[in-house]
């Protein structure tokens, strides 16, 4: 029985390097940032749409924000929205 095995081009391509979205540290901080901007929204009285608004985002954004697709927000966006909403309440 032959040991031979099939070459992809998948099996040549070296591993790259971690890109700064894969960093552990940002992704803590962005999921942490995001329990804070979520918890916060959650306690307000403010219909979502009125939050959006007043954080100067489309609602689209801030249901995915809610949605928890953290791989759209950046911490700077994040760190925006937390002082909006924290504006607020």
């Amino acid at each position: 029985m032959s040991t031979a095995r099939l070459t992809t081009g998948w099996d040549l391509r070296e591993p790259s390097p971690a890109t700064p979205d894969l960093d552990v540290r940002e992704l803590e901080k962005r999921s942490r940032l995001m329990r804070v901007v979520t918890r916060r929204i959650a306690l307000s009285d403010l219909p979502n749409r009125e939050i959006a608004q007043r954080a100067g985002i489309p609602t689209q954004r801030l249901s995915d924000l809610l949605a928890g697709k953290i791989e759209h927000f950046s911490v700077e966006e994040l760190e925006t929205l937390r002082h909006s909403v924290e504006d607020e309440g």
